[in-house]
């Protein structure tokens, strides 16, 4: 069996999704492969914070400036996939004054809206902080649900033409000349795949499809824990006030709140690993600003791989920093139809498909601009759709589990 379509999208996740809708928006035949179910790799498994982009400033404008614009986007498109939490930074006694100021003064420059509350203003919105806090800033963070809008994403595309085949696995690639001429994938196709244009959207896996085609790109994977306990009495998303570390963040959703993250670097995305510290250490972290969590009902545990780009990894030498994303155009490497997009988040997975279907249509001599910020995803309104959505695409994963109508809460 052999398909043949414009433009080929390996990878089924958030950015993935997005680039198939964007395309198909704009006529382009796109056919999206993903070896499991949508969401599955890296989108599902997060901690699920729509950045306000106050978690970057100062230390990245640029990025800061794109959060809090794709934030706005998503709050405007995407409906029930999102939920407006707002968020605080909290900072305690031992945490340095000045992190906190310079974030301040940082966010009204860019714009993002911020506002200084005193411990005693921050404990009327979380009454359960601890004593110790000294003071808080309020931003418009936010909490996604990223199976929803991975489905969403998809269902768009689908309704534009897309052909959305998962449990699809790529097996290999034919490259003659500077160009891939066929792409070979199992599950429900066993066949070929013949696309003008090949985009790797494969996230933490981008280096082994490129390497099909003879394209180096290299990866830092990186793993991270989430632990959903049972916590029903908070409203905004928690930050810590200080320089990003492990369990810094706390997310809440209607019965439960999601406790993350920590950072270890691992060789292979398929087997990340776990270890108890991991647990242990998120758990007392996120205590020290909500003590509450401490000793609460584990829900779900699980641990999510980071698509980072080693290049830039290595350029940041630290945490802290904002991880961009990364549009790597391989006819420099002699492929001319295939082009890898890797790093970034989910909050600006949006950004980063229009970039993406920008030089795709390009390259197709396709004119017809990025509509993606003003249209509103399928389902928005309708929670029970989205989750429609999400069970046709076998698009479920552990961040949202409890959010979802039928979503496996015990999911490890």
């Amino acid at each position: 069996m052999t398909l043949r379509t414009d433009v080929l999208v390996v990878g089924g996740g958030a950015t993935g999704t997005g680039i198939a809708r964007d395309l198909a928006l704009r006529g382009v035949d796109v056919v999206l492969v993903d070896r499991g179910g949508l969401a599955g790799g890296t989108s599902s498994r997060s901690h699920g914070l729509l950045h306000s982009g106050a978690r970057y400033a100062p230390a990245d404008r640029a990025g800061a400036e794109e959060c809090i614009r794709e934030r706005r986007i998503l709050g405007s498109i995407a409906g029930a996939c999102v939920r407006d939490t707002g968020g605080l930074f909290v900072e305690l006694e031992d945490d340095d004054p000045d992190y906190l100021r310079a974030k301040h003064d940082a966010c009204v420059d860019i714009g993002i809206p911020a506002t200084l509350l005193t411990a005693a203003e921050a404990r009327d919105r979380v009454p359960d902080l601890a004593p110790d806090v000294r003071r808080a800033m309020a931003v418009p963070d936010a909490v996604v649900y990223p199976s929803r809008l991975v489905a969403a994403n998809a269902e768009d595309a689908r309704d534009h033409g897309a052909r959305i085949l998962t449990h699809t696995p790529v097996e290999g690639m034919r490259v003659a000349g500077d160009r891939i001429t066929g792409v070979r994938v199992g599950g429900q196709v066993d066949g070929a795949i013949e696309a003008k244009f090949v985009v790797n959207a494969a996230g933490a896996w981008a280096d082994r499809i490129a390497a099909m085609a003879d394209v180096d790109v290299e990866m830092h994977p990186n793993r991270g824990v989430m632990i959903a306990v049972d916590y029903a009495d908070l409203d905004p998303v928690l930050n810590r006030g200080r320089d990003p570390g492990d369990g810094d963040i706390v997310v809440p959703h209607a019965d439960e709140v999601v406790l993350g993250t920590t950072s270890v670097d691992v060789d292979d995305p398929d087997d990340p690993g776990s270890a108890d510290w991991e647990l242990d250490r998120v758990r007392e972290e996120c205590a020290r600003m909500l003590p509450p969590v401490a000793e609460a009902e584990p829900i779900r545990t699980w641990w999510g791989v980071r698509p980072l780009y080693a290049p830039d990894e290595a350029a940041r030498g630290g945490r802290g920093i904002s991880r961009g994303f990364f549009l790597l155009d391989h006819e420099i490497d002699g492929v001319a139809n295939l082009a890898s997009i890797v790093g970034g988040k989910l909050t600006t997975y949006r950004a980063m498909a229009e970039a993406t279907a920008d030089l795709v249509a390009d390259r197709l001599g396709v004119d017809d601009p990025c509509i993606t910020a003003d249209r509103r995803l399928p389902g928005a309104d309708d929670p029970a759709r989205l989750d429609a959505f999400v069970a046709a695409f076998d698009a479920g994963g552990p961040s949202d589990a409890d959010v979802r109508t039928g979503g496996d809460r015990d999911e490890p």
